[in-house]
């Protein structure tokens, strides 16, 4: 006889086991979002080595896509057409009172874009795009936060000073029940913070991981195409400075916002890391103050630092970010090495490139670098890639290593190459006109700048209040100013 007890524990055995059997279990790695039944020690995606970390999923078989048809009044049907059948017609974008966010992402937002804003922790995201989100007047903003409660939310727009009675908060980190709130209120722009605190019951694991990440973005990169609503997700980075999640994430969406600077400077730096609809190596500079995010209109002033006397090692650069002109200030220091193996140390440039300086230095110029300590440094706090401000940096050099300071009313632009020649850059009128706005008197470029153009001497003509000094070669620059 088979006991009653023992058929029921039977039968909660068979159901335990079917439902360990939906339960799926799969590994990612953390560095590229790559997928695995099986813990692997290098990544065959990206080859990195032990990012595989076992994460549970258990996919609802009910789910569907999300359907966006009475969003709006119109209902949008995929089908197959002719590239010569579609009618090019210019993206109406929304204008912001920020010309610093406008100028980054091109000129305003574009409807159904899908914009990630990455950057350290306590950097000022938040603040400046729940200013941004106050400042539009007559738009719907929701303010989406996993992060803050709404009392925290209340008393950082308080201490802004700003009011808004078409912006709305909602704190919440379900995928569906934000939907559910988006399809009550139809708001014109969603702002995310964060992405990594939201999680969708389609996949059953912690918020922050790599399969939460990649579909809560997949689900907002829907909603953004299908209604046309624009959507700016706030993420995290890693400690390496990369944006955390998968890499995938910055695929899926259409615009990559880099904000970064010192916390020991007030100023801040919004950089475009990739823009489908304009350039992607805009900047964008704001000032951190009691108010919030004060965007900067003429970096080049502050960027420059007044002082009362003229030092040496000290050179102005006009250089290009995007299609916006800067003039920087770049600092040297040479002394003499008390160790065995000199020092160099640099600040905002790139190491590599100042060896390849110094050695041009040593075999075109006969200047005994080797056993020099040379320290660089980019004011600011900026980091300058642009190769015109070769010229900058070299003078520098020359002018810490001979002691003796630049007149403070000369500028530079222009790239050294490795025989010693002075080479031509791009945009060079309006690094001069920047340069003239300022009151240089004199900016050294390239010769090659010039004879480029088919009427050098009218261009030249052209500035009334600043000279423009042609030069070839890296030995008739010193011989020029020293």
């Amino acid at each position: 006889m088979i006991s009653l007890s023992f058929i029921q524990s039977l039968k909660l055995s068979i159901v335990y086991l079917y439902s360990m059997s939906k339960t799926k279990t799969a590994f990612f790695c953390q560095s590229c979002g790559y997928e695995s039944v099986k813990w692997l020690g290098q990544c065959p995606s990206c080859n990195q080595w032990n990012t595989f970390v076992e994460e549970m999923i258990q996919k609802d078989n009910s789910k569907s896509k999300s359907e966006w048809k009475d969003y709006n009044d119109s209902e949008k049907k995929n089908k197959t057409v002719s590239l010569n059948q579609i009618q090019a017609t210019e993206e109406k974008r929304i204008i912001t009172p920020d010309a610093e966010l406008n100028r980054v992402l091109g000129g305003g937002i574009v409807p159904g874009s899908l914009v990630l804003i990455a950057g350290e922790p306590g950097i000022g995201k938040s603040t400046l795009f729940l200013q941004n989100g106050l400042h539009l007047k007559n738009t719907s903003v929701l303010y989406i936060s996993g992060e803050e409660s709404s009392l925290q939310i209340k008393m950082r727009a308080d201490r802004l000073g700003l009011e808004n009675p078409d912006f709305y908060l909602l704190t919440e980190t379900s995928t569906q029940e934000i939907f559910k709130e988006i399809k009550k209120l139809k708001p014109a722009i969603v702002i995310v913070d964060s992405i990594q605190t939201l999680q969708t019951s389609f996949i059953d694991s912690s918020p922050g991981s790599v399969s939460q990440i990649r579909e809560c973005t997949a689900e907002f990169q829907r909603f953004a195409k299908e209604t046309g609503t624009p959507v700016f997700l706030i993420g995290h980075i890693t400690k390496d400075g990369t944006i955390a999640g998968p890499k995938i994430l910055e695929h899926i969406v259409d615009t990559v916002l880099q904000f970064e600077g010192d916390r020991h400077y007030a100023y801040r730096i919004l950089r475009t890391l990739k823009n489908r609809f304009g350039s992607s190596s805009e900047l964008g500079i704001y000032e951190m103050s009691d108010v919030g995010m004060r965007g900067v209109l003429n970096p080049s002033e502050i960027l420059i630092t007044q002082k009362e006397e003229q030092l040496s090692g000290i050179a102005i650069a006009a250089t290009m970010e995007g299609i916006r002109p800067l003039l920087i200030e770049v600092q040297a220091l040479v002394t003499q090495s008390v160790y065995g193996t000199p020092q160099r140390t640099v600040s905002g440039f790139d190491l590599r490139r100042l060896q390849l300086l110094l050695a041009v230095l040593e075999k075109r110029g006969g200047f005994h670098f080797g056993m020099k300590d040379v320290f660089l440094n980019i004011a600011g706090g900026l980091k300058v890639e642009d190769p015109s401000i070769d010229l900058a940096v070299l003078c520098a050099l020359l002018s810490s290593y001979e002691d003796a300071p630049l007149p403070s009313k000369y500028c530079f632009a222009g790239e050294v190459g490795l025989s010693g020649e002075i080479r031509a850059v791009n945009r060079i009128e309006q690094r001069i006109a920047e340069a003239e706005k300022l009151g240089f008197e004199k900016i050294i470029v390239s010769k090659y700048n010039l004879s480029s153009k088919k009427s050098g001497s009218k261009e030249t003509n052209k500035h009334q209040h600043i000279e423009v000094v042609p030069m070839a070669k890296v030995e008739d620059l010193y011989r020029y100013l020293f």
